[in-house]
């Protein structure tokens, strides 16, 4: 299939910057879709933020905005946009939506779930502080809004240590995310009580495959995400979240470097990167993936998939994810 010029004209600019991580037998498919939504979010004032696991045909291709959770809240706040489409999973539109309470929030598709934020709700959140009467809630952003709604305060990984120091306590509650916990606690002297939640594509990485791909790739460097097991952290020379993870390789220029987290990531940093040499575990995140081209189409023309929040939830909701936002990274 040949594409028109008007296609080529607005979309082999886009290509040509990310040839070397999307084929060119799939961009014939890419091409046109990437086109009409570009087209249509002018059209409709829309605005399209994308997580960094997002593909690279949509994170280069049709994002507006793309970034790690933290900063798609921010920019979620701060869009003129009538319209936000979020390329990401159903917490972080539903973090938007908190953010803009008076804009259009969509998901391309709500099945778009995730391991940690279905691993906890609001009654289990009530429960917790029921038994630690007192101790402030600080909640991983990777959560509903009826958790957010009993949290105190919200954090990214990129924040998750500022933010529990910031309260100025001995004792937290930190959910849901037992690694990331694990993570906290090794980087500050407050006492930690966690949940016992996991992300189901960090979890799968073992301290035994860092190694051994080490001993394949001598002089590699291997950045962890703070969601993976505390073994794997450990056999890694860097661990930080995906905005940190993105900031060392462009600061660092590593020969060869391996990040530890979903696998679009090394891509969509690779791009941006072309002197590194990635080597590129596979863990895919279902939920993530879920977000294609054609879904971004879809519901950007028909306007469906809008999230709702009700309104008992929002108020409480969003001044944890503001209290967040403040402390920055």
């Amino acid at each position: 299939m040949e594409l028109s010029t008007d296609i080529k004209i607005s979309t082999d600019p886009i290509f040509n910057r990310i040839s070397k991580v999307v084929p060119e037998i799939e961009w014939k498919i890419h091409a046109p879709l990437i086109h009409k939504i570009n087209k249509l979010k002018k059209d409709k004032n829309a605005v399209i933020l994308a997580h960094n696991y997002q593909t690279p045909e949509i994170y280069h291709g049709v994002a507006d905005f793309s970034s790690d959770s933290l900063a798609l809240a921010v920019e979620a706040s701060k869009t003129k946009a009538d319209i936000i489409v979020m390329c990401g999973v159903h917490f972080m539109a539903e973090t938007a939506k908190l953010m803009s309470p008076n804009k259009k929030v969509l998901l391309p598709d709500m099945k778009a779930g995730c391991s940690l934020s279905s691993s906890i709700t609001g009654e289990d959140v009530r429960l917790l502080k029921k038994k630690n009467p007192g101790v402030p809630v600080v909640s991983y952003v990777n959560t509903s809004a009826d958790v957010k709604s009993e949290t105190d305060i919200c954090c990214t990984s990129a924040n998750a240590v500022k933010v529990v120091e910031s309260l100025g306590v001995k004792k937290v509650i930190f959910l849901p995310d037992k690694y990331l916990a694990k993570y906290v606690a090794s980087k500050t002297n407050v006492k930690i009580v966690p949940w016992n939640g996991t992300c189901e594509v960090h979890e799968k990485f073992t301290a035994k495959e860092i190694n051994e791909i080490k001993e394949q790739n001598p002089g590699i460097v291997v950045i962890a995400h703070p969601e993976c097991p505390p073994d794997v952290i450990n056999a890694s020379d860097f661990a930080g979240s995906t905005s940190g993870m993105n900031e060392y390789v462009k600061k660092n220029q590593p020969k060869k470097v391996m990040m530890v987290t979903e696998c679009s990531m090394s891509d969509n940093v690779q791009v941006e990167n072309p002197n590194v040499d990635f080597i590129k575990p596979c863990n895919l995140c279902p939920h993530m993936k879920r977000i294609t081209l054609a879904k971004i189409l879809d519901c950007l023309e028909k306007e469906n998939n809008e999230i709702l929040i009700p309104n008992n939830l929002v108020e409480k909701a969003r001044l944890s994810v503001e209290r967040m936002a403040s402390i920055g990274r």
